[in-house]
């Protein structure tokens, strides 16, 4: 037979080179990415909704994805209940502390130097001693104290924290010490001595609140747990009724601040500038106090 001419024999032709994973050079492959159509060897794929994808293009695409945020704005956590965590344990550090100092577990106040010089009192800080507005919410009356507002602390601020972001919820959390603090030093006796992370914790649960509402859900379970425990605080003599108040009233106002102003103009910078606003009113506040017990001492 005679060779029209178009090409050799069958059989002459020379074979195309087999392709190569572009990130491994020396394995042939008859694979290729569907997305940028590269060869890639088996190794260097991955499933994808339509075909498969190789390693490059899935790490271009989670680097442009953006990343996962909660209702308010917060970047998404892996580590839940992180900042809840390490405030726990610095309440039961101070417990530690003050029982060390006094040498008894039940009767932790007594003799300890810690305690004395971090309680709220009202004298006191007024002469100077103004560690107490936030080192006094790290102390607790024995260990039932410190186990009750720890378990309360660790139901609700992990959710809280998961939600509000590890920044905002520690601005919420401080701004409610503010806010109990000031309440005490208006609204309690002057010789009070008062202690606990309680208002705080109260604080906690006015943002549970305020977050409910902006998730459209009904906050009537928080406002019933907040119900009983008003209750409580007045019926069983030696609870602070106001610091549970103060704290309740100023968490919520600065996570009102938190959840409601982005959405409204669009800016964080304004959320933050409202929580500011909360604890600037909370140290104006303690700061008039202050002033006016001096005078009373003739300071």
């Amino acid at each position: 037979m005679t060779n029209p001419g178009w090409g050799g024999a069958p059989g002459d032709q020379p074979t195309p080179p087999q392709s190569r994973c572009v990130r491994h050079p020396d394995r042939p492959t008859g694979l290729a990415c569907s997305r940028c159509g590269r060869p890639a060897c088996p190794d260097c794929l991955r499933p994808a909704a339509v075909g498969q994808h190789c390693v490059d293009c899935i790490q271009a695409a989670n680097r442009s994805a953006a990343p996962v945020r909660t209702v308010v704005g917060a970047p998404a956590s892996s580590r839940y209940g992180l900042v809840t965590y390490i405030i726990m344990g610095l309440n039961v550090l101070a417990f530690a502390v003050t029982a060390a100092q006094s040498g008894s577990l039940m009767e932790n106040t007594r003799g300890s130097a810690l305690f004395q010089q971090w309680a709220l009192y009202a004298p006191l800080v007024a002469t100077g001693d103004v560690q107490r507005v936030i080192g006094s919410g790290f102390l607790h009356y024995g260990p039932i104290h410190l186990l009750v507002n720890m378990f309360a602390l660790y139901i609700i601020g992990r959710d809280l924290e998961a939600i509000l972001g590890k920044a905002r919820y520690v601005a919420v959390y401080v701004v409610s010490l503010l806010g109990g603090s000031a309440s005490v030093l208006v609204l309690e006796s002057p010789g009070a001595v008062t202690v606990g992370a309680s208002g705080a914790i109260f604080g906690l649960l006015g943002a549970q609140a305020v977050v409910l509402l902006r998730l459209k859900r009904s906050p009537t379970p928080v406002l019933v747990i907040i119900g009983l425990n008003i209750v409580i605080s007045i019926s069983i003599p030696g609870i602070s009724l106001w610091g549970h108040m103060g704290g309740l009233v100023a968490g919520a106002a600065a996570t009102a601040a938190v959840v409601f102003l982005p959405s409204r103009t669009r800016s964080p910078k304004v959320a933050w500038a409202g929580v500011a606003a909360v604890a600037v009113v909370a140290l104006a506040i303690i700061a008039v106090r202050i002033l006016d017990i001096r005078a009373q001492m003739g300071i």
